[in-house]
């Protein structure tokens, strides 16, 4: 179980970061250093580190953030009804942790399903693979 407090996620994360994943806020669009991101592996939740995204899964959606067809793992995403600033979206969020990630939309690529699962980079780690 996961068991880092506020005060200690404050101190090791950017003020971005931690904003990000502890308060829902978005990261500006064409900022995030994982968007043209292009090396294989696994994208991580940068609070708990629990694997939420295969590099196999992320497309150019030129939304402006990093975007996935699919979680690599259903069991460690969360999605939950968003009302905030007035719009009906899905926010997902760290099953193991409760970071928020992003938001999903239903305009993602029709051939690999239709989602497109849009994910702040400062919410992300990654683990190159071969």
């Amino acid at each position: 179980m996961f068991s880092k407090s506020k005060i200690e996620l404050k101190k090791e994360f950017s003020q971005e970061a931690y904003k990000v994943t502890q308060e829902g806020v978005t990261e500006a669009p064409f900022t995030g250093k994982y968007l043209n991101h292009r090396d294989k592996g696994m994208y991580k939740c940068v609070v708990c580190g629990t694997e939420l995204f295969s590099s196999g899964a992320k497309f150019d959606s030129g939304t402006g953030w990093p975007s996935f067809t699919e979680p690599a793992n259903l069991n460690n995403v969360e999605l939950k009804e968003d009302l905030s600033h007035h719009v009906r979206r899905t926010e997902v969020v760290c099953r193991h942790c409760g970071a928020h990630l992003g938001h999903v939309f239903p305009d993602g690529p029709k051939e690999a399903g239709g989602n497109r699962y849009c994910v702040n980079s400062c919410a992300l780690g990654f683990e190159k693979k071969n």
